[in-house]
């Protein structure tokens, strides 16, 4: 089976040479996901619960594309700009996992694309 490309429909084309999302039989890999807006191709970044919002959402599009939600999700891997909103970061991300949450690390980084303050990808399972 060869890998399929998964992208949100309407969404800006990625900022570089990868894909938004590649399945492969039952394996969903989100590439890590910015709060653009896929309707406007605008940045949300009125705050970090707003920011980590959009993200989560566009990657919930992606999942959906690939027939998937976030129960599928086997892991997480959040980059921050700034640790100190790993609390606020946490409060949004736990309310996208309702069963049990995905292994995950959460990481500071000096700088992401766009200069956003958080970027999340993940690996989704076909169960």
């Amino acid at each position: 089976m060869m890998p399929r490309a998964i992208s949100i429909p309407g969404a800006p084309a990625p900022i570089g040479p990868y894909s938004q999302a590649i399945l492969i039989k039952d394996t969903l890999y989100v590439s890590g996901q910015i709060p653009l807006n896929p309707a406007t191709g605008e940045l949300v970044n009125d705050s970090i619960e707003a920011s980590t919002h959009r993200v989560l959402q566009n990657i919930e599009a992606l999942l959906n594309e690939a027939g998937m939600n976030f129960s599928n999700v086997v892991k997480c891997s959040i980059f921050l700009k700034d640790l100190s909103n790993f609390d606020r970061v946490n409060a949004v991300y736990a309310s996208y996992f309702n069963t049990t949450p995905p292994a995950r690390e959460t990481v500071e980084v000096s700088r992401l694309p766009k200069d956003v303050e958080v970027e999340i990808s993940c690996i989704a399972v076909q169960l």
